[in-house]
């Protein structure tokens, strides 16, 4: 019975890994106009807005919002933002239930996946104003 089981969770988890990572074409298609919302292990992670020319806006749901861009390159999909000119790198995949991102800038991390998508802008409430 255990090598059967065995077997299936291995089957469950080939298809996300066997697919190809979406191209910059595909990955266009499927985000411009589009705010997802990701989540890592079970926890909301934050939310990206896709714009026209590649440009982005990224919050991580706390209402302060990072503008930047993404390129493709060498198959990943890279991001760079105002506050962090350095690449962070991803492959995305689209699942069953959404896309799927794993961050190539570092083996180690967790992959993000979609758990909301709208054609609403994300919401940035602008710099912190002292009294």
């Amino acid at each position: 019975m255990k090598p059967l089981f065995f077997a299936l969770a291995l089957c469950t988890s080939l298809p996300a890994q066997a697919e190809t990572a979406l191209d910059a074409q595909a990955f266009e298609q499927l985000t411009l106009g589009r705010t997802f919302t990701y989540a890592e292990n079970g926890t909301a992670y934050g939310a990206e807005e896709y714009l026209p020319g590649r440009r982005v806006r990224w919050s991580f749901l706390d209402g302060q919002c990072k503008s930047g861009f993404w390129w493709e390159e060498a198959g990943e999909i890279c991001f760079a933002y105002e506050d962090n000119p350095e690449p962070q790198c991803w492959r995305f995949f689209k699942g069953e239930t959404g896309l799927l991102a794993h961050y190539t800038s570092a083996a180690d991390a967790s992959p993000l996946y979609e758990v909301g998508q709208s054609s609403d802008p994300l919401l940035c409430l602008g710099p912190e104003t002292g009294v």
